[in-house]
């Protein structure tokens, strides 16, 4: 059997891995360049490898293709293997039938990487043998290989699933749904929202699908479809006999017969949407009978995720906060929305389809001078221009930083929140938020 890898990153690498060992003939094509620690492990493990092409008889030959979830399916290599009758799919659901391990997915526009990395750490805190991947840190394949995890957590991208055919969690996660990525789903929504609901299609009456019930667009897909897996609804407005809800400041969560409560000001993460992802969390805790002092413990001790709304430094009592990884403008109305203080915004980037009207009451309620920062900020100034004091177009980050500085005043907050993604100035969100970071160690 001859595979096929499109991309030779950290799923692709790992993919090649796994189908080495699992006996196929393996070739890594990527139409970039390939980074020199990932070639030597291909060159060590004998994997063949192209890079700044895509050679047509050597893709076109494969068995099934895996294809790195940055590819767009309208890409031309892409849209000749399906003209071919190729099987093109993702590494999630090439490797998913070589272990037995249980899976809990988790996927939305926003709070994914807080709720995968916050289920994954009370899990390990709780002793489980549990492994974390999918769009974070190691590739799931490759762990697969090295490792002998009896749970995966996997963060899951829409591109993710959507070269899916039978991958199917045990818990399924999704967070909420927003607009984002409307360029890769024919800028129709609808399309965006089925590709999350992928992550439940093959779900059955002994899996389990945690969502947001405050969430329109996840009521709105309930309307007209359904799911075999038993539903676990979380909510900050509504409370259920099976689910978890927000009353009285406390957290309290039912499932199975169980109870579990805790008051939300002992919980570590702050601000409304991470109270939702400790619910979810919490809830698969809950779900893999972990012990409640246990669960209590590490929701206290939780350190949260790095370029999500991560407190950097404090300067002559103003707070530098770095929200680089929102990338769009429903993480953006998170982090605003949780801000008490007059706050400077830098905000711009590679814009995905944006509607900043959103953002446009908590702007008037609480952002005092904005910073662009992106190549192309037309747009936000044509929104809110009118509506705040100060507005200034920088084209770096330190500009960006040390006008921000020049900007507040003591009791301030800067919050670095783009609502866009990173690729006109930056290689990616983490390189934005570094930089932001460096910069204001250097005020």
């Amino acid at each position: 059997m001859r595979l096929v890898i499109l991309g030779g990153g950290e799923s692709g690498v790992g993919t090649a891995i796994l189908g080495k060992k699992k006996g196929y003939e393996v070739f890594v094509s990527d139409f970039g360049k390939i980074k020199a620690n990932y070639k030597e492990v291909l060159i060590i493990n004998g994997i063949a490898w192209e890079e700044e092409k895509h050679t047509e008889n050597l893709i076109l030959n494969a068995d099934v293709v895996m294809k790195s979830p940055g590819i767009p399916d309208k890409s031309p290599i892409v849209k000749k293997l399906i003209e071919n009758g190729i099987p093109v799919l993702s590494e999630i659901e090439f490797a998913a039938p070589f272990t037995d391990a249980t899976i809990i997915g988790i996927t939305g526009s926003n709070g994914k990487t807080t709720t995968t990395m916050l289920t994954y750490h009370l899990l390990k805190s709780a002793g489980l043998n549990v492994g974390l991947g999918g769009n974070i840190g190691k590739s799931f394949a490759w762990q697969i290989v090295d490792n002998k995890y009896d749970l995966y957590v996997l963060e899951l991208s829409s591109f993710q699933l959507d070269g899916i055919k039978n991958f199917k969690p045990h818990i399924a996660i999704i967070t909420n749904i927003s607009p984002d990525h409307l360029d890769r789903y024919e800028y129709k929504y609808e399309n965006y929202i089925d590709a999350k609901f992928r992550i439940t299609m093959n779900q059955t009456e002994e899996d389990y699908l945690i969502y947001d019930a405050d969430d329109e667009a996840i009521a709105g897909w309930f309307k007209t479809h359904t799911t075999k897996a038993k539903l676990i609804p979380f909510s900050l407005t509504k409370t259920f006999s099976e689910g978890a809800y927000i009353k009285n400041n406390k957290m309290e969560i039912s499932i199975n017969q169980e109870e579990f409560t805790m008051d939300t000001e002992h919980i570590a993460l702050e601000g409304k949407h991470n109270m939702k992802n400790a619910m979810a969390a919490t809830s698969v805790a809950k779900l893999m009978q972990i012990r409640k002092s246990t669960i209590r413990e590490s929701l206290s001790n939780f350190q949260g995720v790095e370029h999500r709304l991560e407190k950097v430094l404090k300067i002559q009592n103003v707070q530098y906060i770095n929200d680089s990884k929102a990338t769009n403008v429903n993480a953006t109305f998170f982090a605003l929305d949780s801000m008490n203080t007059p706050t400077v915004w830098i905000v711009g980037g590679v814009d995905k389809g944006n509607d900043y009207n959103e953002l446009m009451s908590l702007v008037r309620e609480k952002v005092k001078a904005i910073i662009c920062l992106g190549v192309d900020n037309k747009k936000i100034i044509d929104v809110f221009g009118n509506v705040v004091d100060m507005m200034i177009e920088v084209s770096n980050m330190n500009d960006a930083v040390k006008m921000a500085q020049r900007l507040s005043e003591k009791g301030d907050t800067v919050l670095l929140s783009p609502a866009c993604a990173s690729f006109d100035l930056f290689e990616s969100y983490e390189d934005r938020g570094k930089q932001f970071k460096q910069a204001v160690k250097n005020l």
